[in-house]
């Protein structure tokens, strides 16, 4: 099988398993926001997002080192599963105890606090089954990982549905998150014992620290990067009151399911191209562009698909509570070409030993969102920060142009020559769309048809796309 068959049996793996995830995710937001209503859906929004910034701890960026190191040397694996699994039951166990006692402390009410401790469960219950799905990225076998995905998201959407059927509260939600992570864990990880043995568990503390120290880069990353995405929420919540986190996070949990596709090049890619910087750098260089090319082509129509119809979006998924959401979902659904870019970018850098180049843009970001979201939201609440939000991605954006420019893969003209194709394409999908005005049913196979031959009128397909789809056809 071709490096390229692979990649498309691993790359449909992960897209049935982000089908699955997302159809589910859509339904389960329904079926919470309806049954909670705008304010405790804040709540509950509220202790998520704080979870997820204290939860990282528990992962230190190990997950994302374990898989570029494994993927380029798998020999690696048995020393990693033995010694870091025990390590992360412990972190998780330490910042478990340190989040529930911060926000005891913080004044909370004590639903809140429950709702923490719960939620944290489930955070270190992700980051194990994050770590287990890392080993077989990095061995480019996604079907274990994106069937354990599949056990979460039906689990998850079953227990929803009961807990609303039965009105068992918001304390019943949050245990239902940790329920069907531990379900998924459990799948995984019987796998991975069939597949590489039992761990022998070892505190190898001089390996414990050398792994610290590498993934501690990636790590900062995701925190500051979950910082400028989650800390909006925390912000709103502070500065504007649960009604206007609820509007806000209800735009954000719809763009979500578009975002969530992000998963898939993160976990084809970032694998694929560690394995290429030891094997054939310049095969590196056309996938990281052939990347970035594929991300605008397939978000761009997407992407002015939802803004046109944004109002009736929301007003289908959520009540008519929820309509002012719309305004901050045309906005955000701008973060998403942003943000596929900018994971293709950063896959590029973090393959090839660039992380700390990362790290510091992410940092950058993070300030910048922080004190954008605090000059905008009391003035403009969740409009302010869905401003903010898509001002740091373009940052982002700016920031990791400027250091793969200083590479040896710096993208060339080419591309650059491809973007602009694509954005007229988009241009014109936009001027039919404004023109037509019809439903989104219409709407849908219509801009489809005017997409595709602008792909062709303006040849955007090249031979590159062309040798590709025959590989994938074995041809």
């Amino acid at each position: 099988m071709s490096q390229i068959q692979t990649l498309f049996k691993n790359v449909s793996w992960v897209t049935v398993s982000q089908v699955i995830t997302n159809i589910c995710a859509f339904l389960w937001t329904i079926l919470i926001a309806r049954y909670l209503g705008v304010s405790d859906y804040g709540t509950l929004s509220f202790v998520i997002s704080f979870t997820i910034l204290i939860g990282m701890g528990t992962d230190i960026g190990m997950t994302t080192f374990t898989t570029r190191e494994l993927a380029q040397d798998h020999s690696k694996t048995k020393k990693f599963t033995n010694n870091l699994i025990i390590y992360k039951i412990l972190l998780s166990i330490l910042l478990c105890i340190f989040t529930v006692l911060i926000v005891y402390l913080l004044g909370y009410s004590n639903i809140v606090v429950e709702l923490t401790l719960i939620m944290f469960i489930e955070a270190s219950f992700v980051t194990m089954f994050n770590f287990i799905n890392g080993v077989f990225q990095a061995h480019e076998t996604l079907k274990t990982p994106s069937i354990g995905i599949i056990i979460y998201s039906l689990s998850l959407l079953s227990l929803i549905f009961i807990i609303t059927l039965l009105n068992m509260g918001i304390i019943a939600v949050a245990v239902a998150y940790a329920i069907a992570y531990l379900l998924g864990i459990i799948y995984v990880s019987n796998k991975l014992i069939k597949e590489f043995g039992f761990p022998k568990f070892e505190m190898d503390l001089s390996f414990w620290k050398e792994a610290t120290i590498k993934s501690l880069p990636f790590g900062l990353t995701v925190f500051f990067y979950t910082i400028y995405f989650s800390i909006d929420v925390v912000m709103i919540s502070w500065l504007a009151g649960d009604y206007a986190t609820g509007l806000y996070n209800s735009a954000y949990k719809v763009i979500s399911v578009f975002t969530a596709f992000y998963v898939i090049y993160q976990y084809v890619i970032f694998p694929l191209m560690s394995k290429l910087y030891t094997e054939d750098t310049n095969l590196l260089k056309i996938s990281f562009e052939q990347s970035f090319k594929y991300s605008l082509l397939i978000l761009l129509p997407i992407i002015i698909g939802v803004y046109f119809y944004s109002p009736y979006i929301i007003n289908l998924i959520y009540t008519s509570e929820f309509a002012l959401a719309s305004v901050p979902m045309q906005i955000l659904i701008w973060t998403v070409v942003f943000l596929f870019i900018n994971g293709v970018a950063t896959s590029l850098l973090n393959s090839i030993g660039k992380e700390f180049d990362v790290t510091k843009i992410y940092v950058i970001a993070a300030i910048f969102n922080i004190v954008v979201n605090y000059i905008l939201i009391p003035e403009y609440t969740y409009i302010g920060a869905s401003v903010a939000t898509v001002l740091s991605e373009i940052l982002i954006l700016g920031l990791m142009m400027y250091s793969i420019s200083k590479t040896e893969y710096k993208p060339d003209i080419t591309l650059l020559k491809t973007v602009v194709k694509l954005v007229i394409c988009g241009i014109i999908l936009t001027i039919v769309l404004y023109l037509i005005n019809v439903s989104l049913y219409l709407a849908i196979p219509i801009g489809l048809i005017v997409y595709i031959i602008a792909l062709f009128l303006t040849k955007s397909i090249d031979d590159t796309d062309k040798y590709i789809v025959k590989e994938l056809l074995g041809k």
